[in-house]
C-alpha cells in the first residue's frame, strides 16, 4: 500500500462560520512548505443554470423558483426527476445550508489570467463539462431545454462550427461529464438517463453504452450492460474506457427498487477495453480503507494508468490501479469535484463550489491555485468542475450552474 496523507490545514477551518464553529477557529493561515497562504471566503447563491451571459463574460443570475427543480428542469426542460431521495446521503433540510458555509481558498500565486472568448447560444443552462480535440477545437456540453442543442463545437478562434441537436444524440436529461478520446471522438454522459454516448468529430452518434431511461447494475454474466448514474468518463494510456458512476451510494435509493436489474445502489467504476468489451468493475461501499461513497471527480494518471477517484462529499481522493486494487487515500480540505492531469502529468483538482482549480503533488499537497472563489464575477465559479488543459497548460472550464466558459491563460515564460 502507498500510504495515507492528511493535508495540513486545520480541519476546524471547514466549519468556521457554521453552527459547529468555535470562537477561536482559524480563518486564515500563512504560506507554508510550498503551499500558498489560505483564507476563508463566504458562499454565493447557486442560480442552478438560470443565468444570462454577455460578451466578455458578465453574468446576470436569476433566482431559482421557490421549491423548484434544479439542473435541466431549472433550465426549462420540464422533464425532472429528483436526484436524491429517501437516503441518508441526501441533503438534510434541517441541517446547515450550503450557502452558509465558509470555503477554504488559497492565494493565487501562479499568474493566470481569466478570459471569456466563447459566446454560447442565448438562454439558460449551465456548462458541466468541456473538451479539447487534437486540432484545438473546443467542445462544450451544456444543460439546455428540450430542442436546444446541448453539444457545441468551436474552432481555435472560438467560432461556433457545429451544433449537435436532440435529433442526433437525443436530449440529455442531466448533462454531466464528457471527454475526447485519442481519435477525437467525443463521449458525453447523461447521469439521469444513465447513458454514455460516443459522437464522431463530425457530430454523428456512433455508440451508446447503457439503456436510456433505465439506470441499473452491470452484470456481464447476464448480458446486462446498464449504467447507474454515470458522472464522468476517462481513457487509459492504451485507450481503455473507465466510467465513474454515482454521486453517492443509494442516491437515489435503488436498494429498495422493485426492478431486479437496479438494486445494488453503490458508487462504482466500470472498466471496458478500447473496443468496449467488459474488463472489470469495483464498488465504493463507503466504509473501510480504500472505499469511496461517490465517484464525482475522475481521471486516469497518464504516467502509470492509476485511477484517481474524487469522493466529493467526503473530501477525499481514492487511488486505485487499473486492476481495481486500492493504492492510497488522500484527504482534502476542499470538495473534490473534478480531477485532471496537466501537460506534464501533474495532478490537479477542481474544488466545486469552493471555486478554485488546485495544483497538487501526488500526496495531495496543494502547490498552487487558480480562481477567485464562489460567485459570478471575473474568475469566479458557482461550481468549478470538469475542465481540460491544452499543451501550454491553459485551462478551459465551464460552470455547472452558469452558462459561460472561462479560459484561464498561463503566464508567458
Amino acid at each position: 500500500m502507498r500510504g495515507y496523507y492528511l493535508a495540513g490545514i486545520a480541519a476546524a477551518a471547514l466549519f468556521a462560520g457554521s453552527a459547529f464553529a468555535q470562537a477561536d477557529a482559524p480563518v486564515k493561515g500563512p504560506a507554508k512548505d510550498g503551499t500558498p497562504a489560505w483564507f476563508l471566503q463566504g458562499s454565493f447563491p447557486d442560480p442552478g443554470g438560470r443565468t444570462t451571459v454577455e460578451h466578455g463574460g458578465k453574468v446576470t443570475a436569476f433566482p431559482r423558483p421557490p421549491g423548484g427543480p434544479t439542473g435541466a428542469a431549472a433550465a426549462g426542460s420540464g422533464n425532472y426527476r429528483p436526484g436524491c431521495y429517501r437516503s441518508p446521503v441526501c441533503d438534510n433540510p434541517h441541517g446547515l445550508a450550503r450557502q452558509a458555509l465558509q470555503r477554504v481558498q488559497y492565494a493565487q500565486t501562479m499568474g493566470y489570467s481569466f478570459t471569456y472568448p466563447v459566446d454560447l447560444p442565448p438562454g439558460f443552462g449551465g456548462v458541466p463539462a468541456v473538451g479539447l480535440d487534437s486540432k484545438g477545437n473546443l467542445w462544450v456540453y451544456q444543460r439546455k431545454p428540450v430542442g436546444s442543442p446541448q453539444l457545441l463545437k468551436y474552432d481555435r478562434n472560438y467560432k461556433l462550427i457545429l451544433s449537435v441537436g436532440d435529433d442526433v444524440i437525443g436530449h440529455a436529461e442531466k448533462a454531466h461529464g464528457m471527454a475526447v478520446d485519442a481519435e477525437d471522438n467525443v463521449w458525453i454522459l447523461d447521469t439521469t438517463l444513465a447513458t454514455a454516448k460516443k459522437v464522431s468529430p463530425g457530430g454523428k452518434l456512433l455508440q451508446t453504452i447503457g439503456t436510456s431511461g433505465h439506470p441499473g447494475d452491470w452484470d456481464e454474466a447476464k448480458g446486462q450492460r446498464l449504467l447507474w448514474q454515470p458522472v464522468m468518463i476517462a481513457f487509459g494510456p492504451t485507450g481503455d474506457i473507465f466510467i465513474a458512476e454515482g454521486h453517492a451510494n443509494e442516491s437515489p435509493n435503488d436498494t429498495e427498487s422493485d426492478d431486479p436489474t437496479n438494486n445494488i445502489g453503490a458508487s462504482r467504476i466500470i472498466h471496458l477495453d478500447k473496443a468496449g468489451r467488459f474488463v472489470n468493475q469495483w464498488y465504493g461501499n463507503a466504509n473501510g480503507r480504500g472505499k469511496f461513497e461517490g465517484a464525482h471527480g475522475f481521471a486516469i494518471d497518464p504516467t502509470n494508468g492509476d485511477v484517481w477517484i474524487g469522493d466529493r462529499e467526503q473530501y477525499r481522493i481514492v487511488v486505485y490501479n487499473a486492476k481495481g486494487q486500492f493504492l492510497k487515500s488522500i484527504v482534502s480540505q476542499n470538495l473534490v469535484c473534478a480531477i485532471q492531469f496537466d501537460a506534464q502529468g501533474n495532478p490537479w483538482m477542481a474544488s466545486g463550489q469552493d471555486g478554485q482549480f488546485l495544483k497538487m503533488d501526488r500526496n495531495g499537497k496543494v502547490l498552487g491555485a487558480i480562481g477567485n472563489g464562489m460567485g459570478i464575477g471575473p474568475g469566479q465559479f458557482i461550481e468549478a468542475s470538469y475542465w481540460v488543459f491544452d499543451k501550454q497548460n491553459n485551462l478551459y472550464a465551464g460552470d455547472t450552474s452558469v452558462g459561460r466558459v472561462t479560459v484561464m491563460v498561463a503566464p508567458k515564460k
